[in-house]
């Protein structure tokens, strides 16, 4: 069965979006063909690989008239599939309240469109609303990416209370990893944020740290994964690494074969 993936964090500019979308190009390249969710009302993640759905093609309307999810999907260049975002989601929260039947719905719409067998990557906004609390609803897994600087640890911390307490809701444990991004190995406090962190979350913590580099920096702003950008780059082996990681410890889960 295909893993739904939910990357999250209470603190932007970590790599949510960055990793959402190289982590699927990353499936895609072994065959896979993920579906990827756009969470976010700052719509990054449609802008980079499907620029200019309109809020009643995006998941805007499935939230607010119920069109299904099947008929907003929109094919990525890489191999797989996109629900794309749009800025009227931020009405989101105030518009349905914070019920169950909302927290629900795009879990919900999920289990309607698709059979399972695909992994599903869900990029959320930073803010502890209705649309995060949505993906984490909808997911088996949380992964939760640290950019190597304070405010993103505490930001990483503080999730994982809101985690322990919404387990007595979901009565279920919800599963996660701690992923570093932006380590450069020449800042002494990147060492000391993964000091902190393999502390704190022992086997948690993914091995694999995304290094900072200028190809996983521009790839976003010219509309490209770091696989097409570069290939041969540090991003591209990291996220690749990642990915091995992911799928050897079952954390991540498909059932398309690898490419030989």
């Amino acid at each position: 069965m295909g893993t739904r993936l939910t990357v999250f964090n209470q603190k932007g500019g970590v790599g949510k979006t960055t990793t959402v979308l190289n982590l699927g190009a990353a499936l895609a390249r072994r065959g896979a063909v993920p579906l990827l969710v756009d969470l976010d009302a700052q719509s990054h993640l449609s802008t980079i690989l499907n620029p200019g759905a309109s809020s009643g093609e995006s998941l805007f309307a499935y939230f607010s008239s119920g069109k299904p999810l099947r008929e907003v999907v929109r094919p990525i260049r890489f191999g797989g599939e996109l629900i794309p975002g749009h800025t009227e989601l931020i009405k989101v929260d105030t518009l349905f309240g914070k019920g169950p039947d909302i927290l629900n719905k795009l879990k919900t719409g999920l289990d309607a469109g698709w059979d399972g067998t695909r992994p599903v990557l869900i990029d959320c906004c930073p803010m502890l609303g209705v649309l995060s609390l949505s993906g984490i609803f909808a997911s088996e897994r949380v992964l939760i990416p640290i950019s190597t600087d304070y405010l993103a640890m505490r930001g990483a911390f503080a999730l994982e209370n809101t985690l322990r307490a919404l387990e007595h809701v979901l009565k279920r444990r919800v599963e996660r990893r701690y992923l570093l991004t932006r380590f450069d190995s020449r800042r002494r406090m990147s060492h000391d944020i993964a000091s902190q962190l393999s502390s704190r979350f022992g086997a948690e913590l993914c091995e694999t740290r995304i290094t900072e580099t200028v190809s996983i920096a521009e790839s976003p702003a010219l509309g490209k994964d770091i696989f097409a950008h570069a290939p041969n780059s540090r991003g591209a082996q990291d996220y690749e690494s990642l990915l091995v990681e992911l799928l050897s410890s079952g954390f991540l889960e498909t059932e398309a074969r690898p490419k030989v």
